[in-house]
This record gives C-alpha cells, sequence and structure tokens, in this order.
C-alpha cells in the first residue's frame, strides 16, 4: 500500500499594519474626548436655561404642585359628594 503524504505549505500569517490601527485607535479616543466635550457644553446651557426660566416664574414649581394638588383633592371630593348625593340617601348606608 502506497501511502501519499500531503504537503501543505505553512499558511501565510494574517498581516496586519499596526500603524493604521493604531492610528484609527487615537482617532476613535479623540472623537469621543471631543463628542465628550460637546456633550458637557450642551447639558450646561440647558441646566443655565432651565435655571433661569424658574426663577422668572411668578409662582414657584413647589408652590404651583401643591396648589394643583389642592384643586385635585378639593374636586375629588365634590366629585365624590355629588355622586352620593345623586345616590338619593346623600352617602349614608342602611344596615
Amino acid at each position: 500500500m502506497n501511502q501519499h503524504h500531503h504537503h501543505r505549505s505553512p499558511a501565510r500569517a494574517f498581516d496586519i499594519d499596526t500603524r493604521l490601527v493604531t492610528a484609527g485607535a487615537m482617532l476613535t479616543v479623540c472623537g469621543s474626548l471631543v463628542a465628550c466635550a460637546g456633550l458637557a457644553l450642551a447639558g450646561f446651557a440647558l441646566v443655565n436655561a432651565g435655571r433661569q426660566w424658574v426663577r422668572q416664574m411668578e409662582v414657584p414649581p413647589g408652590e404651583l404642585a401643591a396648589a394643583k394638588l389642592r384643586q385635585a383633592k378639593q374636586a375629588s371630593l365634590a366629585g365624590m359628594q355629588a355622586w352620593q348625593a345623586a345616590q338619593g340617601d346623600g352617602g349614608r348606608t342602611n344596615p
């Protein structure tokens, strides 16, 4: 029996130009830093605009929220009383 040995040439190495990879990585890092700086500036501008807007309000947001909550509670109570009055017994239950 004759055995045939197949001789393969060694696979060529995967050649990567490390200079291009390094340059790409550096550009990515620089771009990320510029993007972060832009986001920080935009956020700072938005926060300052929000603070100025709140300062210019006649009624502070906390007071406005409290007033709206009181109104909602009063409206809820009035609605409940109207519903009970419509039931005919003024909301009282008979045992």
